[in-house]
């Protein structure tokens, strides 16, 4: 019999969706297709403000994407929906003021949220911060690496 394994679903939230998240979305891409897992896992990003909706990555993030050698190509920002409640498996906020606002999405009352931070125990940090204000893309990507490597490990021991 043909083993099929069905595939997880990651979506990370941010408020703009245009620097943390979509910096997380095409990390995490990165190295799911490093490591072979395009048929196992797939990753999205949204924000919870609709102000960028519709537009790429923050220039700082595409910079730093760019000098990774990380694509970020037909990314643009949307806004969490109702929808992904059901058809995510991971839904990882940056920082507490995301998830709250998640919470307030229909249906996103009762969604099991992780915070991304949460992956890096190990750092002082609780927060992801937001690069759009500090300016900091090279300590977000830093954190944002660190962070997927521990939550596809993870994936791979729970899910795959």
């Amino acid at each position: 019999m043909l083993e099929v394994r069905r595939i997880v679903n990651v979506l990370f939230v941010c408020l703009g969706n245009i620097c943390r998240s979509p910096m997380a979305e095409a990390v995490l891409r990165h190295k799911i297709l490093e490591r072979g897992l395009t048929e196992q896992v797939a990753v999205d990003s949204a924000g919870t403000g609709d102000w960028h909706v519709g537009k790429g990555p923050h220039e700082g993030t595409r910079r730093i994407l760019d000098a990774q050698g990380i694509s970020y190509e037909h990314m643009k920002a949307r806004l969490v929906s109702s929808g992904d409640f059901k058809a995510f498996d991971y839904i990882l906020c940056m920082d507490q003021s995301n998830g709250e606002n998640v919470r307030r999405v229909p249906g996103g009352e009762n969604a099991k949220l992780l915070f991304f931070m949460d992956l890096l125990p190990e750092e002082e940090l609780r927060e992801v911060p937001d690069p759009y204000f500090t300016g900091n893309f090279e300590q977000v990507y830093t954190l944002i690496n660190a962070g997927c490597d521990v939550l596809l490990n993870r994936i791979i021991k729970e899910k795959l």
